[in-house]
């Protein structure tokens, strides 16, 4: 569930990859050299990070959010009345199919965040980068990394935990407290 969630988050809004490219570049750079993103972000801008967004198959992760909102209220709506259960199934898959284009909404706004932190160039230089076919690969292995990094993550603290409640106890048992 948690490596789900992080999957999605991932794929939402994160370029960690493209900024390890860039990154060196901007270090090496004078911190007035450095381009400024816009305030307000141009159409291409937003554009250029809708691409992105899409090249990454970030936009897929915003789909289902449609059919989870009217399926959440027909649930709540039909604990009010059982009965109406077929009525409310009928009414949903028809929300579904016409409230299918409001997805675009989340894409806009999430490609505003994207072009508001990050110049032109450089989101060209973050397109050119998930369409080469490093970028392709790093879209690809991803999930599965990510995936295996949140399991020992999990392991990981697991143990430490185990460390620390010792270590604890011990300092505690030098100040005359057992526990």
């Amino acid at each position: 569930m948690i490596a789900t969630v992080l999957t999605r988050a991932f794929r939402a809004g994160l370029v960690v990859s493209a900024l390890v490219a860039l990154v060196p570049a901007l270090l090496v750079m004078p911190a007035s050299a450095q381009p400024r993103p816009p305030a307000q972000p141009s159409a291409n801008a937003i554009l250029l990070a809708k691409e992105i967004i899409t090249a990454k198959g970030a936009n897929k992760m915003y789909e289902p959010v449609i059919v989870e909102v009217i399926d959440r209220a027909k649930g709540i709506l039909a604990q009010t009345n059982p009965m109406l259960s077929r009525d409310l199934n009928e009414v949903a898959e028809k929300m579904k199919s016409e409230f299918a284009p409001r997805v675009a909404e989340i894409l806009n706004e999430v490609a505003k965040m994207y072009a508001s932190r990050f110049t032109e160039a450089e989101l060209k230089d973050v397109l050119a980068f998930y369409k080469s076919a490093v970028g392709q690969k790093i879209i690809v292995q991803e999930p599965a990394i990510l995936d295996q990094s949140v399991a020992f993550a999990e392991t990981w603290a697991s143990k430490f935990s185990e460390e620390v409640l010792v270590r604890i106890r011990a300092e505690m048992k030098k100040k005359g407290h057992n526990l």
